[in-house]
């Protein structure tokens, strides 16, 4: 893969084209803060949409800067101060973010107003939850990340959303797909009206799996050999968790020019990014935020 590096806001990473998608910003309330949005959410008016890098926060050591994750071990009154400077730069109420205890399954939770806070400023409830969508105006969901990819699902019809985190088990497990399934029954979703973008994580060129895992893919994703490549060792591969991640929203009735995909490694991009193939536990976690504005 052909790698750019590209700066933006005194921010250095690598992209594998010219033109990223989604887009690096530097803070509007806070110089030293840096987050990326996708330009098919920020047409819409009543979602709020970002990635969080390492950029802006005040966490120290392993967890600096940014990080949002209470259960990595790190100081939780930094922690909520984080918290505190997103929802300020991003313009929405603390006291409406969720975000579930992650475990890598495909359990999806719908969200509602009386959720509010879970994980974040109240004690998390919401254990083994890897997705959660809502309609509630308003509510804030945050799903965390260090190499996983992260799946952002917006109806512009219904105005409902899902977030959902992939790693491998999720992504063989098709939880993009119960995304849009539990949207259908909730909200009256059609697959054609999703918007629906993969976050950044880690790429095709950094994800070395073992030859074992790599048929369990085969046998999920038959008729698409391109998902993966041959690794450093007969007994490794490379997995592309986008492109499956993307053939997985088709297959739900997603339509192509509804979906973003995202072109930035946490790998590749370590100085900017957790990703915990580099670091192992010892860091904070980046976070997916999407969410439903008041009015």
């Amino acid at each position: 893969m052909e790698q750019f590096e590209q700066v933006i806001g005194g921010f250095h990473y690598v992209t594998s084209e010219q033109e990223s998608v989604p887009v690096l910003h530097r803070g509007k309330t806070k110089a030293d803060l840096a987050y990326f949005t996708y330009p098919a959410l920020d047409d819409l008016p009543f979602v709020v949409n970002a990635f969080t890098t390492r950029a802006g926060g005040v966490s120290r050591g392993c967890f600096s800067s940014m990080n949002l994750c209470m259960t990595r071990g790190d100081d939780p009154e930094a922690v909520l101060e984080n918290h505190r400077i997103m929802a300020k730069e991003l313009g929405y109420d603390l006291s409406l973010c969720v975000h579930s205890h992650q475990t890598h399954t495909t359990n999806i939770r719908r969200i509602f107003r009386e959720d509010g806070g879970l994980g974040v400023i109240r004690p998390q409830e919401l254990q083994d939850v890897d997705g959660m969508i809502t309609d509630e105006p308003g509510m804030v969901l945050m799903t965390f990340y260090a190499d996983c990819t992260p799946l952002y699902f917006v109806d512009p019809v219904h105005r409902a959303i899902g977030l959902a985190h992939a790693g491998w088990r999720g992504t063989i497990g098709r939880i993009g797909a119960k995304t849009v399934e539990e949207m259908q029954k909730a909200f009256g979703t059609e697959p054609k009206d999703l918007l629906f973008c993969i976050g950044p994580s880690i790429c095709k060129d950094c994800y070395e799996i073992s030859e074992e895992l790599a048929e369990q893919f085969r046998a999920e994703f038959p008729d698409h050999p391109e998902i993966l490549k041959a690794g450093d060792a007969p007994d490794k591969a490379y997995l592309d968790l986008w492109t499956c991640n993307r053939i997985t929203a088709l297959e739900a009735g997603i339509l192509p020019e509804h979906i973003s995909v995202t072109d930035v490694c946490t790998r590749c991009n370590p100085e900017l990014l957790f990703s915990h193939r580099i670091m192992g536990n010892d860091r904070g976690n980046l976070t997916a935020i999407l969410g439903l504005r008041e009015s």
